[in-house]
């Protein structure tokens, strides 16, 4: 019962430090809250590249060979996203920035993802290099 106590205290004393650590105006204090905005952000980018997903795979819905394609092209795309973010931060494997490295670079790869699956949605119609039928 003591160490339940222990903890509990322990908890309730660090609540209000962990409460500010998301805050934006602390994203640059310290190593911690650098590599949890980094997440964040990366979040923020996953969020638009599953909506994005989302408008295409519902304009295909009636192609299901087309919509294999695009589930197929988008599984090994974020294979890539993982396994080049793993490589460029290799070098900081054991280091505390590590996880900034990764987040930064899943963010900048996946932003860069979710503008090559919108000009899909902006095709011309009758452009046959793209995939997506215009509304």
């Amino acid at each position: 019962m003591r160490f339940l106590l222990t903890g509990l205290a322990a908890l309730i004393l660090a609540a209000p430090l962990l409460a500010g650590v998301a805050r934006a105006d602390d994203c640059d204090k310290n190593q911690m809250t650098l590599n949890e905005c980094a997440g964040k952000a990366f979040d923020v980018a996953d969020k638009a590249l599953n909506d994005t997903y989302r408008q295409i795979n519902a304009r295909l819905k009636d192609d299901a060979a087309t919509k294999k394609l695009l589930v197929d092209a988008q599984k090994s795309w974020v294979a890539f996203r993982d396994s080049e973010c793993t490589f460029q931060s290799s070098a900081s494997v054991e280091g505390s920035i590590y996880p900034l490295l990764v987040a930064n670079c899943r963010t900048g790869l996946t932003n860069d993802r979710v503008k090559q699956l919108k000009a899909y949605l902006d095709c011309q119609e009758g452009d046959m290099s793209c995939p997506v039928p215009a509304r």
